[in-house]
């Protein structure tokens, strides 16, 4: 008798009657600021494409290269016969990029952050710091280790120090923020904390995988507070503003030798394609040679924000190129995202459980390739959406 699986098809309807469903959109073709999804050419504002990477000549053609000479896949995990010079290329370009001893990639951010962090304590006698806006690979990573847990309000320094106090003496205290936060575009205080853990003798963890690229001149937030050396470990992303795919550990060589010795995630990962091995590489080359990229994505990004507050939108505490408009109610966030999507503009909505049920979302994400006539035009969409349902 088949097992009885209605337990899924009822949750769902609960999930669909609260608008907290995904019914992801079909993207058939390059993922471009504009592009064609589910068969119309629309602007794309819900991509993590910052620097519009995805299709820079140099970028496809290094894939193409390394594919034609070292085939589709690296056919083994890292760790055993999945190494190849390609690899190695772009860790060291990596590294000198970020200005620090070493990098080690991974396949994604997220394997990055549930692969290390159970590595770096080990049980009660050690506490993990968290903040309490944390992507959720960031909690998964947490989930899965045995040590003391504390979380303090977001980028709420005083709060940070109370928690450093509190646990004075366990023996390895390791703090953990996002860079970048990915639902509402602002900044951790990287120095603060930086500061507070030298204060108190903690390891320091950044997820900059929203900053990659954007922050720093394109180094990241590290670069971006000028603390070099001072922060233990330093996560960030390929798949976003540099337009590839994969995680990035980078920092020591000390740091690179123990996450590449005891990061499950990558230990038993099949290692990055040839392709892409070379287009990671590649994107680090474009993103040195032309800095361009960056100054357009935040002339656009001030541009943008400037005028979405002028008509009366709430953007929330945004201070980078992720730009949420706030809708609090996630019927009126999926009714804004829809009325978007039927003028030809991508934009998602964001709710519960990615944010509080209370502060659902339209998120946008800024583009080095918009023009600034997409730009005008996308405003022009808000502003009638935005006042025919009454959010301004």
């Amino acid at each position: 008798m088949p097992v009885d699986l209605s337990w899924m098809r009822d949750r769902y309807q609960e999930l669909r009657s609260q608008g907290l469903d995904w019914n992801p959109p079909t993207l058939e073709a390059a993922n471009e600021p504009k592009c064609v999804i589910d068969g119309r050419e629309m602007i794309m504002l819900s991509a993590n494409n910052y620097l519009n990477l995805t299709t820079h000549p140099r970028v496809i053609e290094a894939s193409i290269e390394a594919t034609r000479k070292y085939g589709a896949g690296s056919g083994s995990v890292r760790a055993i016969a999945g190494t190849m010079d390609l690899h190695l290329e772009a860790e060291r370009t990596c590294a000198k990029f970020k200005e620090v001893e070493a990098s080690l990639i991974f396949s994604a951010g997220y394997t990055a952050n549930v692969g290390l962090i159970p590595t770096l304590v080990r049980g009660p006698q050690d506490v993990i710091i968290s903040d309490e806006l944390n992507h959720g690979s960031i909690i998964d990573g947490v989930r899965l280790t045995k040590a003391s847990r504390a979380v303090y309000p977001h980028n709420d320094m005083d709060a940070l120090e109370a928690v450093l106090k509190e646990h004075e003496d366990s023996e390895r205290k390791l703090i953990i923020t996002d860079g970048v936060f990915s639902m509402d575009g602002d900044i951790a205080p990287l120095d603060e904390i930086a500061d507070l853990a030298e204060d108190y003798g903690a390891m320091t963890f950044v997820d900059d995988c929203h900053g990659e690229g954007v922050l720093g001149g394109g180094r990241g937030i590290v670069s971006h507070f000028g603390l070099q050396g001072r922060v233990t470990f330093e996560v960030g992303s390929f798949s976003k503003a540099l337009g590839v795919q994969g995680g990035i550990l980078a920092g020591s060589d000390e740091v690179r030798t123990h996450a590449l010795n005891h990061s499950r995630s990558w230990l038993l990962s099949g290692s990055q394609p040839p392709g892409v091995a070379a287009a990671q590489k590649a994107a680090i080359d474009v993103l040195i040679s032309e800095p361009e990229h960056v100054s357009r994505l935040w002339e656009n990004t001030s541009y943008f924000k400037s005028e979405l507050d002028s008509m009366g939108f709430d953007t929330g505490v945004s201070e980078t190129p992720i730009i949420p408009l706030m809708c609090g109610d996630s019927n009126l966030a999926q009714e804004l995202s829809s009325l978007m999507r039927a003028e030809g503009v991508m934009v998602g909505a964001i709710v519960f459980p990615m944010v509080s049920r209370d502060k659902a979302r339209v998120r946008t994400q800024m583009s080095a390739g918009l023009s600034r006539e997409d730009l005008d035009s996308v405003l022009e969409s808000f502003d009638r959406c935005g006042r025919q349902i009454g959010l301004i």
